[in-house]
């Protein structure tokens, strides 16, 4: 493997061929640090206009540490993985508490919900810092170009991390497993390093990694209930995702109604269809709280929810 020549072509076919990404456009390591949270399993274009609206909220740490979680977990409503906004509250606490954004790995390491991946990632491209950092497409072009699934992925990638620009480097080798050296069909065609990657000249790019075999799915039917009374709607703290609220399902006394609609949602490996259906009640269950529907927007509502008050305005204005 001739390392000079992936580390210099690499970095030149990033120069000119990288997505204009909003993260890529600062230096500050909070704002850098608010995307690698965001962008921990979850696509890139999902995550730009969360990330815009997050940081309009929350322009500097100060903020995010201040703010009341349930405000911050209404921005993130729909992102999933919701422990990640919990711990980078909890981290943005500690990081006001220590004076400053840390500038070292270690510190970074130190901070709630940052594993080693995050911390290399801010480290290199914050501080220009000689840290790795490796995701799962960092992970697949190291395989590939070693031809070997059994390769030492940190190792590898160290040894072929850009000293002068580590954090040039590091996003160089993310975005070329973004965009061209894809998981199922990589592009080798358009790839600035097929010339040097062992996996291409054998063949076998297709074939690393090695498949891993993904968790049974679990299918579940339930039904979420439309309860409303004098401009408010009932609702219940979420079994599924913590600090949320979620339309109730049935309970005992609860009287069922019309039919509004039916959809379909994944969390992890669980597939629900969910049937949503209007009712009734005499006595409201003690985990319940009536919340006024013109102020749903101000909490932090499930997506299962929001998908279900949907069926409830298309109901009312269907012909």
């Amino acid at each position: 493997m001739d390392q000079a020549a992936i580390r210099r072509k690499l970095t030149r076919w990033y120069d000119r061929a990288r997505r204009d990404l909003p993260w890529r456009r600062t230096s500050d390591p909070y704002a850098i640090w608010v995307s690698e949270i965001m962008l921990q399993q979850t696509r890139v274009v999902a995550v730009i206009p969360y990330y815009e609206r997050f940081l309009k909220r929350f322009p500097r740490v100060e903020d995010l540490a201040q703010a009341a979680e349930a405000e911050v977990l209404s921005l993130w409503s729909g992102l999933g993985y919701y422990s990640r906004a919990r711990n980078m509250q909890k981290a943005a606490r500690q990081i006001v508490e220590a004076g400053g954004f840390p500038r070292d790995y270690e510190s970074i390491r130190a901070l709630a919900g940052v594993g080693d991946y995050t911390a290399a990632a801010v480290a290199s491209i914050a501080f220009g810092l000689p840290h790795a950092a490796i995701d799962g497409n960092v992970r697949r072009v190291v395989m590939r170009l070693a031809g070997d699934p059994s390769v030492d992925v940190g190792a590898t990638a160290t040894q072929l991390m850009s000293r002068r620009d580590p954090g040039r480097w590091n996003q160089g080798v993310m975005e070329l497993g973004a965009v061209v050296c894809l998981p199922r069909e990589p592009l080798c065609a358009g790839c600035p390093v097929s010339g040097e990657c062992e996996a291409h000249r054998l063949g076998i790019q297709r074939n690393l990694p090695p498949p891993k075999k993904k968790p049974a799915i679990v299918r579940k039917e339930r039904s979420l209930l439309v309860i409303r009374r004098k401009g408010r709607i009932l609702l219940t703290p979420s079994a599924r995702v913590s600090g949320f609220w979620e339309l109730p399902e049935v309970f005992p006394g609860v009287r069922l109604g019309t039919k509004l609609g039916a959809f379909r949602h994944a969390i992890t490996n669980s597939q629900y269809y969910f049937e949503v259906r209007e009712a009734r009640i005499a006595t409201r269950p003690r985990e319940c709280r009536w919340w006024d529907e013109n102020k749903l927007g101000e909490i932090p509502l499930s997506t299962a929810a929001k998908k279900a008050l949907r069926c409830l305005n298309a109901s009312s204005i269907a012909p």
